[in-house]
């Protein structure tokens, strides 16, 4: 697809993948970020072009049917949403772990929320001839991490979504739907995990993001996840046609 021109949302754009994201397309779209933290917004924004910043907890219904306005009424529409904002918690699943309540958080801010805005915005988004929509969802949603248990269920049940909306928005819309999956990733997110001393940068997966857009590829496998897709579930393609025929 054509990665100029467009005007971009992209959730949880204040920091990590999110913000490389945001400086691998500025130069050349508008782009808009939007997160809780109004300072931690405008400070990324600081220095790039054609950045704009709207403040929004996308877990929040009023919050996102404002943020749908305002991006109607003083961007006049929208070419591309990239749902990366996420929430994970880091612990083992036991019988004191406070599963339900980690879970219900993780799949408000990781699975719902995603949902939801891409509802709100899909008739902007099918406006425009250039469009697409892009989940951001781990290698966990192949394999599931034992240390990030419920983590891993909300980007399996995201998996399953953009697989699904894919099919769906292909029989009659002119909106892409890709879906980018990091390994774990050098962020303020992964920190608790590991993700400091393990994680690759944010700036390659912005990078992969870019040329899977670019090329058309719909399920951009950055780094090992496309090593765990290979060696493991290359045939689930076919296991989806099966059950959708």
């Amino acid at each position: 697809m054509n990665i100029t021109n467009n005007t971009i949302l992209i959730t949880g754009g204040g920091s990590g993948i999110g913000l490389e994201i945001a400086k691998a397309l500025h130069a050349t779209n508008k782009i808009i970020i939007a997160g809780r933290n109004k300072e931690k917004l405008d400070a990324a924004a600081e220095g790039l072009d054609n950045v704009f910043t709207i403040q929004a907890d996308i877990t929040n219904g009023n919050d996102v049917n404002r943020l749908a306005e305002e991006i109607k009424v003083n961007f006049g529409g929208l070419n591309i949403l990239i749902n990366n904002a996420g929430h994970a918690y880091a612990y083992t699943l036991s019988d004191t772990s406070d599963t339900y309540t980690k879970a219900s958080a993780e799949f408000e801010t990781n699975y719902f929320a995603p949902i939801r805005l891409t509802e709100k915005l899909l008739p902007l988004l099918k406006q425009q001839e250039n469009a697409a929509v892009v989940n951001v969802s781990s290698i966990v949603a192949f394999a599931p991490g034992s240390h990030v248990p419920t983590y891993s269920d909300s980007k399996a049940a995201l998996h399953s979504y953009t697989k699904l909306l894919r099919y769906e928005l292909a029989k009659d819309t002119a909106v892409k739907v890709f879906e980018l999956m990091p390994p774990l990733v050098n962020t303020d997110l992964s920190a608790e995990i590991g993700g400091r001393e393990n994680g690759i940068p944010a700036l390659e997966v912005a990078d992969s993001l870019v040329q899977g857009l670019m090329n058309d590829t719909f399920e951009i496998r950055v780094g090992n996840t496309e090593v765990l897709y290979s060696n493991f579930f290359a045939g689930s393609d076919g296991a989806f046609e099966m059950m959708n025929q």
